[in-house]
This record gives structure tokens, sequence and C-alpha cells, in this order.
């Protein structure tokens, strides 16, 4: 087992997010990303501008692990509801590297006063992630039935999850 170190993301990180997003968003099997999406168009909706925030994951030697972005689900009068994407590395899975960003994500959350964090499309076949966020005190508040369609698994639902911070 290895420390999972989170760090700002910084430019220069991106050729080493990208490999694994690119994988994950082409299998299609946990985001509601376009599968085509180009490298430009994942870039700009991941690496945040302040006041949103995007975080890496990496070991002591300075490998990439993982990453996450967050920042307000909405605005105006919802504005204090937190929200964040996660991605870890496939080959890191099961490494504890989901728990740790996630953890990070919701001390940050709290800190900047929010009072929800809310994940807006949790696709329920994604068992893992859901075991995780509820470990760390989300609750499913709703499942859109058939709302996701996974490549294996077909019509599947999507999970609204929260959590009071």
């Amino acid at each position: 087992m290895y420390r999972v170190l989170i760090r700002e993301a910084a430019n220069d990180d991106w050729p080493q997010i990208w490999p694994f997003m690119s994988e994950i968003i082409k299998a299609g099997e946990t985001y509601s990303y376009d599968r085509d999406m180009s490298e430009d168009e994942a870039r700009a909706v991941w690496l945040l501008d302040p006041p949103g925030r995007t975080v890496v994951a990496t070991d002591d030697d300075g490998s990439m692990l993982g990453t996450a972005k967050m920042n307000s689900n909405h605005g105006g009068g919802a504005g204090h509801v937190a929200s964040a994407s996660f991605m870890v590395d496939p080959a890191c899975a099961g490494r504890g590297v989901g728990r740790t960003l996630g953890e990070h994500v919701i001390a940050w959350a709290h800190a900047e006063g929010y009072r929800l964090m809310q994940f807006n499309a949790v696709v329920e076949s994604n068992t893992r992630a859901v075991q995780l966020w509820r470990s760390l005190g989300f609750e499913v508040l709703g499942t859109l039935p058939e709302g996701f369609h996974h490549p294996e698994h077909g019509y599947v639902g999507l999970h609204v999850m929260y959590r009071h911070l």
C-alpha cells in the first residue's frame, strides 16, 4: 500500500490525467460524457477555474493515481450545495484512492461553507462507487429508472446522492 497525496491540479498534470480519463470516458460505464469526447473538451470540463477546484491524487513518487473536481452544484438560492466528480486510474482501483479523494472533497466543501453535497448522476451499476459514497455518509435521494445506458448492462438507474455537511 502506498500513501495517497492530494494537491491542486496544475496544467502540467493534464498529460498524466488524460490517459486514464479517456479510458474511463470511452468505456462509457460510469460517466454520462459523450464517449467520443475530445481531449480539449475533457480538459475544459475537468480543469476548473476558481471558485471551482480540481485536485490530483499521487503516490510518494509523484505517479498520478486519480483526480477530482469540486464546485457549486447550483447558484443563487441553491449556491450552498456542493458537487464533485472523481476519476481514479483503473489500474489503481481498490487501493483507497477514491476514498481519499472523497474525504478530501467533503472536507473542502465543509471548509468552504457548503451545507450539503449532491452527486447528480451516480450510475446504479457502479456498485463500488455507490458503496463508497454510502460509507462516506451519502444517501440515495432518488433513482431515475433507466436513466443511463450502460454498454454491457443496458438501461440502468441513475442515482442522485447527497449528504449534509
